[in-house]
């Protein structure tokens, strides 16, 4: 149903808990335009409804406009996902009238000088605030995305109240996912136990009082759960990632995986790749699990949890993931929060 290009690495800010692998692609191994536009194509003509313009920063790509325009004509709904620090009101207006449907920014935090500190640029929250009230102006959707972790959650009143206030139709607000760069900083960035328990009642608090008005969805951490999510949907049952260098993926951190071979969309048709690589069929439906999940009730609610985070904590990729508690490795989850005791943070570089 939707598509996640990762349009670019490049990106101004320097976020610990980036997503992105620790070797990014550099932006001469980026796909043309006339690939991306292909691939929107061939998506649309599969079955994909939204396409999610991601990176790093998409704005990066000096190409930006055509590939909305391009996704846009070939039906799908738009969503840039950006930090919005270069988002100029011309660049705006053209994106508006390339098809734009919806903008999501990212805030680091609700206090400028702890945002600065975690994005590794000045001024960068003062830029997304104004960001965000140019496309509001403009009257296309907008949702402010958090990342939260031990150095912003004591102030999660103050984001709810920020993103009220920046006039905002949703705000989603998900504790940090530990891959990529969060992975490596994992023990600066996980937060602890009563300040989860304590955003748990204020999240509810808040989006029961601002329901009709501001959306908030709450992405919780695995690391304090008893059952896993599903994640991406179940692998390669809902979502469709293209990485820069256009290789295709059931998830943003599946190249992780070591053994999986995933197709290169430059020579590979966006069907081909959904249907018959073996690096989606891999971990698709319930044939693959081991127990206790083969036999469990929950094994189409949570399609067996997260293979990426099964293969951080467990060193195998087919694993139960550590997040359930029927897992015999679900002691791991406890170990990483009790071994994160520093404060200093590795910032996301080239």
């Amino acid at each position: 149903m939707a598509l996640l290009a990762e349009l670019t690495h490049r990106c101004p800010l320097a976020c610990p808990y980036c997503s992105n692998p620790l070797e990014l692609t550099r932006a001469s191994a980026e796909l043309e335009t006339a690939d991306w536009l292909r691939i929107f194509r061939e998506a649309a003509a599969l079955g994909a409804m939204q396409v999610h313009l991601s990176g790093g920063e998409p704005l990066a790509r000096a190409d930006i406009v055509d590939l909305v325009a391009g996704a846009h004509e070939a039906g799908l709904y738009t969503n840039l996902i950006t930090a919005a620090v270069t988002l100029s009101p011309g660049r705006l207006d053209a994106l508006a009238s390339a098809g734009l449907d919806h903008v999501q920014i990212s805030l680091q935090d609700a206090d400028a000088a702890g945002a600065d500190r975690i994005a590794g640029l000045a001024g960068a929250h003062a830029r997304k605030l104004r960001a965000a009230e140019m496309v509001r102006s403009r009257g296309l959707a907008l949702t402010l995305n958090v990342v939260v972790h031990r150095h912003n959650l004591d102030r999660i009143e103050e984001l709810i109240e920020l993103g009220v206030a920046s006039g905002a139709g949703r705000m989603e607000i998900a504790h940090a996912q530990y891959h990529g760069w969060g992975l490596a900083n994992r023990a600066a960035l996980l937060p602890r136990a009563d300040q989860v328990r304590r955003a748990v009642s204020v999240v509810g608090a808040a989006a029961a009082r601002l329901r009709g008005r501001m959306a908030i969805d709450h992405v919780l951490p695995d690391h304090f759960a008893a059952r896993p999510k599903a994640c991406m949907g179940g692998w390669a049952r809902r979502f469709f990632v293209v990485s820069p260098q256009g290789r295709a993926m059931p998830c943003h951190a599946a190249d992780t995986i070591p053994g999986l071979a995933f197709p290169d969309l430059r020579r590979t048709p966006v069907a081909e790749a959904w249907q018959e690589a073996e690096a989606f069929r891999r971990f698709r439906g319930t044939g693959w699990m081991p127990e206790p999940c083969r036999g469990c009730e929950r094994r189409e609610v949570d399609w067996g949890g997260c293979r990426c985070q099964a293969l951080a904590l467990t060193g195998d990729a087919a694993a139960t993931d550590p997040a359930c508690a029927l897992s015999p490795q679900h002691h791991r989850m406890a170990e990483a929060v009790g071994d994160a005791t520093v404060d200093a943070f590795r910032p996301r570089r080239f």
